[in-house]
């Protein structure tokens, strides 16, 4: 997801009652959320190997035990630094280790919990497998999400200044809202991929992917096991019954596995790509992936690869 929505998520966590269990808390619940994308720091590679690296070895296990214990450290090296200065601040209460522990391991957890959730994928077992992993239940910037996370932390904020009680009351309502409509979006995306892989032409691979905005539907995007290729739309109730056009993914050209050799960008989208597409030509072959060829992103998800010299 964005990072915008991974930290209303450890924000809300906060604003649930979280934020009262220890000093610092409200911040190390929401960098927390965030920290396993340090692997950002991919994209100055340039081209398209970041598409490798991204959602990666800083989303695995390792990665969901070490970064929460070096947060926690450096959370209290800065209230130490803080008190040592005399600039710590009179209303933090005290700092409860145990409890900063557990809040950021809480609020990391829940960043690849959250990134599974769409068809981006991610590579929840890395470095002990490269498999990716994906949901294929929210878009990756979901609005509906993003408002039930907004509301649910304004208010508690409203109430908690206005020394209202219970001021965790609407974060914790927001966050039972939000389980209710990933899980209706869960059952919808099983709904139609099973569905799917049941009638003509029989997909060998079916991904029911997520709409911005429209949740109740779907892009069914099939494919079948001689290498041929369609998208239908779907609702919660029916999918576009119009006659299946099925058509050749290219991805059985030999040139393309052999041109990749001298290519890192494209052994790095190959190696991402969960739907690879290839528009062949005599010199060049644009690879694509079938989850992104809407024209507005397109572009960011496309790559020509040249036959080696």
């Amino acid at each position: 997801m964005d990072n915008l929505t991974h930290s209303l998520v450890g924000a809300l966590l906060g604003q649930m009652g979280l934020k009262r269990k220890t000093g610092l808390a409200m911040p190390t619940l929401i960098i927390a959320a965030n920290i396993p994308d340090i692997d950002a720091v991919a994209t100055l590679l340039g081209g398209h190997q970041h598409l490798a690296i991204r959602r990666g070895i800083t989303h695995g296990p390792i990665a969901m035990v070490l970064l929460p214990l070096l947060l926690w450290g450096a959370m209290l090296w800065f209230d130490a630094w803080q008190t040592k200065r005399g600039k710590r601040p009179e209303k933090r209460l005290p700092i409860d280790k145990s409890w900063l522990l557990a809040l950021a391991y809480i609020a990391c957890l829940s960043h690849p919990l959250f990134d599974w959730f769409n068809s981006y994928g991610i590579r929840l077992l890395e470095p002990f497998s490269s498999q990716w992993f994906y949901g294929d239940t929210l878009f990756i910037i979901d609005i509906w999400l993003l408002i039930a996370l907004i509301a649910g932390v304004w208010i508690s904020l409203r109430r908690e200044r206005g020394a209202l009680p219970h001021f965790h009351r609407p974060a914790r309502l927001a966050m039972a809202g939000i389980g209710v409509y990933i899980g209706f979006n869960a059952f919808l995306t099983w709904m139609v991929e099973t569905t799917a892989r049941g009638d003509a032409p029989y997909p060998s691979m079916a991904v029911a992917s997520e709409v911005p905005i429209a949740f109740w539907r779907r892009d069914l995007l099939i494919r079948t096991a001689d290498g041929q290729f369609d998208s239908v739309q779907c609702t919660l109730l029916n999918c576009n019954r119009r006659p299946v056009q099925l058509k050749p993914t290219n991805m059985s050209d030999p040139r393309i596995w052999l041109w990749a050799k001298a290519a890192p960008d494209a052994q790095a989208f190959l190696f991402w790509s969960r739907m690879p597409l290839a528009e062949l030509h005599d010199d060049h072959i644009i690879l694509s992936d079938q989850r992104f060829t809407d024209p507005r992103i397109a572009s960011r998800f496309q790559i020509t690869l040249r036959a080696p010299k």
